[in-house]
């Protein structure tokens, strides 16, 4: 029987998963959207919802409880000043997965895990002819 079993372990002992969680958390929070396995991605889901549920009480005890988890003080940062205050209407469901093609190399299944509300943003091409111009 598998009572009280936790979800998979991602073939890492305690100690690195932690780790892993904790850079992947801390990656996705700062660029706000993580190109990631689909594994890693629905692990890291509920603890990123987690900080964001921290950032949106906004206490000093929440803050430190972050920086405890979190690996950079300037993500820490953006969390309680930008993210937090940017869901506080929401009860919930702040992030979402979105599957993307198999990994080139071994077959993996990838994910793009993103705050909901960080639509793609199409990149502008710049013409080529404008710069040539600007160096004249």
């Amino acid at each position: 029987m598998r009572h009280q079993v936790k979800k998979g372990n991602l073939g890492r002992n305690t100690a690195h998963r932690r780790a892993l969680l904790r850079n992947i958390v801390t990656s996705f929070l700062e660029r706000e959207r993580i190109r990631t396995t689909l594994a890693k991605a629905r692990q890291a889901r509920p603890v990123a919802e987690k900080m964001i549920t921290l950032a949106k009480r906004g206490t000093l005890h929440a803050r430190r409880q972050a920086l405890a988890y979190m690996t950079k003080e300037s993500v820490v940062k953006k969390l309680f000043e930008e993210i937090g205050p940017r869901f506080v209407e929401r009860p919930g469901g702040y992030t979402r997965i979105v599957k993307l093609d198999r990994r080139n190399g071994d077959g993996a299944e990838m994910a793009m895990l993103e705050l909901v509300g960080t639509e793609f943003k199409a990149k502008v091409k710049k013409k080529k002819d404008a710069k040539k111009a600007a160096a004249k």
